[in-house]
């Protein structure tokens, strides 16, 4: 049966989370009744996170597991799940457990029931951030940054739940920490973007796998990256017709 759902969960180093997150992301799947597949995305994990999965996988129809054989970032594990997958809408969420699998079917629903074909990306945007204070205050300064400098409305583009057309993410430019730039890439080819709240929780188990530091170090430049991507698709679209609505 073809697939209507596609849950992408990059993961690296989650042996704690990895469990628990998959039986509750498929549990929700199920209860839908949504024809789905599971793809989890081992990113070259040095503790026991790809044999667990490897283990679920034998129990769990709906799962696939991909491995890295060496760290290459939640972008590259994301791309990579994107591509394995074969279903025309695809969902994210972080594999740390922070994303509440509960609150997947607030990203599918407005892609399934889009009639006009012009909804491209739905993301989430997290209240009530169960995170250290430290990395809520450099998330709302690089989040007001960027909106500032991209105009792509969205508070939040860190929130790992997000649902896509795998058509239009494949054909955004790839590149590293494009994961959280996918609102901005999305409405500069066109695609209707619609913003959910959804709930956010503590990490399972383990810790964050970025500093304050080098987030706000790479950031730099993929926001100047991002902002001239966007000016040269205005420039192409200025002489051709409009992508979408």
């Amino acid at each position: 049966m073809a697939k209507s759902v596609a849950i992408v969960i990059p993961m690296r180093n989650e042996s704690g989370a990895a469990g628990p997150l998959i039986d509750e992301v498929v549990a929700v799947c199920r209860d839908a009744r949504l024809p789905f597949e599971v793809i989890a995305v081992d990113d070259g994990s040095t503790d026991e996170t790809g044999d667990m999965l490897d283990a679920l996988a034998d129990a769990v129809p709906e799962l696939r597991v991909l491995h890295h054989p060496k760290p290459a970032g939640q972008s590259a594990a994301v791309h990579s799940g994107v591509q394995a997958a074969t279903a025309p809408i695809v969902c994210t969420l972080d594999g740390d457990g922070q994303n509440p699998p509960a609150e997947l079917p607030k990203l599918w629903r407005p892609l399934l029931g889009d009639n006009t074909g012009r909804v491209g990306l739905v993301a989430g945007q997290r209240v009530k951030r169960r995170d250290s204070l430290s990395k809520r205050l450099a998330s709302r300064f690089a989040n007001g940054l960027r909106a500032w400098v991209l105009r792509d409305g969205t508070r939040d583009t860190g929130c790992g739940l997000k649902a896509f057309r795998r058509d239009a993410f494949l054909a955004f430019p790839y590149f590293d920490h494009m994961h959280r730039y996918l609102p901005a890439l999305a409405r500069r080819d066109g695609w209707g973007v619609v913003l959910v709240d959804v709930a956010h929780r503590e990490r399972m188990t383990g810790r964050s796998k970025y500093t304050n530091l080098q987030r706000g170090l790479e950031g730099i430049a993929d926001l100047a990256g991002v902002a001239w991507l966007i000016r040269r698709r205005k420039k192409a679209r200025a002489n051709d017709t409009p992508l979408h609505g």
